[in-house]
């Protein structure tokens, strides 16, 4: 779901996984038409790292 966030609504993303600065930018380069596909980008592997972060957390508590 969160991937279909990414690349619909890039800006939100960025509010979903705790970074709300790394989201009204990206809102601004959104704006553009041009900045859409930056912003899918960078949300997408944005929220790659998030995943992998969540990951790294969950093993070092096991």
């Amino acid at each position: 779901m969160r991937l279909l966030i990414a690349l619909l609504l890039p800006w939100l993303l960025f509010f979903t996984i705790g970074r709300p600065l790394a989201g009204i930018i990206c809102l601004i380069l959104q704006i553009t038409l041009i900045g859409w596909v930056p912003a899918a980008i960078w949300a997408v592997y944005s929220l790659s790292q998030y995943n992998t972060d969540q990951k790294i957390s969950e093993a070092k508590l096991n």
